[in-house]
């Protein structure tokens, strides 16, 4: 079974020239004609507290867990914070975990990471494997997608440039787009 996949796109950074959200518009440039990607701005979500949360739900969490629940799949591209999660991702993912609808439920999750330094993205990328685990998403790589010294790798205009980078990115497309089509079909045939 092939059908569309739509794939979430988020970046654990609200930097404006962020290499990550580079890295998602490298992404979508690099998916099969079978598959498409929305990027999502995390910037208006505000920090979760359950007192907020019993007065209701913002709009723009309610809009943005709708946005989850239609997506077929999920790209987090993130950079590394002091070994972990940046606090703008982690935000997003306690909100998306609350209430009775949990939108990434089953959902194919591909992660990357792209770094000014030689070392930096496998904490953040253990991390979240840990945290998506819990929220009952559906890991599909198996080895960890980082895109190191990310300043010579995409040009001044925030296109990636690096040939290497492009395959690991590629391919991760290819690995996403694959599990998604084999979620979908077992699905479609009621496993």
């Amino acid at each position: 079974m092939t059908k569309n996949i739509k794939i979430i796109g988020i970046s654990g950074s609200l930097r404006q020239n962020s290499y990550n959200t580079a890295t998602l518009h490298a992404a979508a440039s690099l998916l099969p004609e079978s598959a498409t990607l929305e990027i999502v701005d995390l910037s208006g979500i505000p920090i979760f507290n359950e007192d907020d949360e019993a007065k209701g739900v913002p709009q723009v969490v309610i809009d943005f867990k709708e946005k989850l629940a239609k997506a077929d799949a999920i790209l987090i591209a993130t950079p590394e914070y002091n070994y972990s999660i940046p606090p703008v991702i982690k935000n997003a993912l306690d909100w998306a975990s609350r209430g009775n609808d949990l939108p990434l439920k089953g959902k194919p999750l591909a992660m990357v990471t792209a770094s000014l330094g030689m070392l930096s993205g496998g904490y953040v990328q253990h991390h979240l494997r840990r945290v998506c685990a819990k929220l009952e998403m559906k890991t599909v790589n198996k080895r960890q997608v980082l895109i190191t010294n990310a300043s010579k790798k995409f040009s001044p205009d925030s296109k990636l440039i690096d040939e290497l980078a492009k395959k690991s990115l590629s391919n991760l497309m290819g690995e996403l787009v694959d599990k998604t089509n084999a979620i979908m079909s077992a699905k479609a045939e009621g496993f």
